[in-house]
């Protein structure tokens, strides 16, 4: 705030204004999808956008409830009704500021991109096929939160479509899609809500509105307070809570730096997650569902001028307006509109066009994002992110075990008896080198790539087909940018190996990260004096010295 002026103060409160006026319906529609009322929905929007405002880690970020957060909202509502929702709202809260002062903000914009775009366009399918009673005036209140059992109780309610509903839906959804032709300043959301409520009222249209669903919206905020605990429901909660923390660091880490891009500032992500997790905890405590970093409202927010959080304090200060004074006219909204609203919002989520540009890829990308797909669909949100992580993880310990290269100079390479039939795999995963100027008695191992598990199994092998033991074994490993436990564990191993069979054994070019790893083990003070060298060059020489001295001393 250093250095604030009128003008910018003036922008700040266009700017959030204008947000509001996005944020209003969209927060509306994100709570009555997740099966709690619209002044749930409203709550968390002021809550979380004031929480993060205050502490969050970026200057223009808007925090609130997202469609993100429908799906697993949703489906703990329907098992565990709102105490369990509230409860892992809070868990969540924790657990992400947990991450922000273990300063894990870095690490989780890491996870993998084909596992972000399986859960994104699973999210979006999902919350698409969730609207579908709503869009047609069905009112199935209440309907199962796993798709295939929702689709049948569909196909068990056609005889209740409402054509009035329908159209309803059907207008506001053409006027979301195409107002953005006409003006990039007016929300459509707001036009189109604007455009169906009216005729709604004017001509008493039979349509379900959120007065005929909740019974009207109740002024102002409510004091839920710190949700019942029990160690059994923590228990159950755990890892839902960890989805939505999970969900809610990617989304708002994700939508801060888009917002870095556009207003030319950086944000700080570890703060970014302490502020996330203090707005979630906060939501519980106010009867609100999950928030997160909303990437329409912060990009709404940055393009009309908005450059400091009293932007985002503006906008929470306009949907408190209209929770306090304005809540009667809210109630007259029909909820097939706002169905509408939350089915293009949903269409965008998916990010159809990355989907269909990723199945490009390859075969093993394409795997992982499938799968966490078909899973958001047909089983659950923490499965799909758990076993997406997992084949992920998999996936990159194949890559790097394929990457990494062993070269080996100045062996006898023949295979001992029994193990003829695995050379040709020998073969295919490794470089065979030849030993030019290389010492009889002398074998060179040239590790190319991160010595990790793979490297390292690839190592074991070679050595199997290595028919005499030589004199001085030298590894070299001025490409090794990288060496984990495993192959720490097999370079100690190799020492073990060479102690106990008298030979020498050499280590050279070591970089900065494996030498320090080295010497954190203390394999570096188990080396001999000069059996660390500082190039292959120099251990060579060492190894024709001592293999000359062998010869000699044994020719006497």
């Amino acid at each position: 705030m250093r250095g604030y002026t009128l003008r910018q103060f003036v922008a700040d409160l266009i700017a959030g204004l204008i947000v509001g006026v996005v944020a209003v319906p969209l927060s509306i529609a994100v709570a009555v999808a997740s099966g709690v009322t619209p002044q749930q929905g409203l709550a968390t929007a002021v809550v979380a956008g004031a929480a993060v405002a205050f502490f969050g880690g970026g200057r223009v970020q808007i925090s609130g409830p997202t469609g993100t957060f429908v799906v697993v909202a949703y489906a703990i509502g329907s098992q565990y009704g709102y105490d369990g929702l509230a409860l892992a709202t809070a868990m969540a809260g924790v657990m992400l500021a947990i991450m922000g002062i273990a300063r894990l903000g870095r690490v989780i914009q890491y996870v993998p991109y084909p596992v972000v775009i399986g859960f994104s366009s699973g999210i979006g399918t999902v919350i698409l096929i969730s609207q579908i009673g709503d869009l047609l005036g069905m009112s199935l209140v209440g309907a199962p939160p796993d798709v295939p059992a929702r689709i049948l109780t569909y196909f068990g309610a056609l005889g209740r479509i409402s054509i009035t509903d329908t159209l309803v839906s059907l207008v506001t959804i053409l006027i979301v899609v195409f107002w953005k032709n006409l003006s990039k300043r007016i929300p459509g959301a707001l036009v189109a809500i604007l455009a169906v409520t009216i005729p709604v009222i004017v001509f008493d249209l039979s349509v379900v509105t959120i007065n005929s669903r909740f019974g009207g919206l109740p002024r102002g905020m409510t004091w839920y307070g710190f949700p019942p605990v029990s160690l059994e429901l923590v228990q159950q909660m755990l890892m839902p809570a960890f989805t939505i923390a999970l969900l809610c660091g990617i989304e708002s880490l994700f939508t801060a730096v888009v917002a870095d891009g556009m207003v030319g500032d950086r944000h700080d992500p570890n703060t970014e997650l302490i502020g996330e997790g203090i707005a979630n905890f906060a939501c519980a405590i106010f009867g609100g569902i999950p928030a997160s970093g909303a990437i329409a409202r912060t990009a709404t927010n940055a393009k009309n001028g908005g450059r400091t959080p009293v932007a985002a304090l503006a906008n929470v200060a306009l949907v408190f307006l209209v929770m306090t004074v304005l809540a009667p006219l809210v109630g007259y909204i029909p909820i097939a509109a706002l169905a509408g609203v939350l089915a293009v919002v949903a269409y965008n989520m998916a990010e159809w066009h990355s989907f269909m540009a990723l199945m490009k890829g390859p075969k093993s990308d394409v795997s992982v994002m499938l799968t966490t797909f078909a899973l958001t669909i047909l089983i659950d949100l923490s499965v799909a992110i758990q076993a997406g992580m997992v084949l992920a993880a998999f996936l990159f310990m194949h890559r790097m075990s394929v990457v990494a290269q062993i070269n080996v100079l100045g062996a006898e390479k023949k295979p001992r008896d029994g193990q003829r039939a695995g050379r040709a795999d020998l073969n295919s995963q490794v470089e065979l080198g030849h030993g030019r100027g290389i010492p009889e008695g002398v074998e060179v191992y040239e590790v190319n790539g991160p010595f990790f598990f793979g490297a390292a199994e690839k190592f074991r092998n070679i050595m199997m087909f290595i028919e005499r033991r030589p004199k001085v074994r030298i590894v070299r490993m001025g490409a090794v940018g990288a060496i984990d436990a495993t192959g720490l564990r097999l370079l100690e191993d190799l020492v073990n190996d060479s102690e106990r069979h008298h030979m020498h054994f050499i280590v050279c070019e070591l970089q900065a990260q494996p030498e320090r790893a080295l010497k954190k083990t203390g394999l570096y003070e188990r080396l001999q004096p000069g059996h660390l060298c500082e190039s292959l060059e120099e251990a060579l020489e060492y190894a024709r010295t001592y293999t000359q001295e062998t010869n000699e001393s044994r020719e006497l």
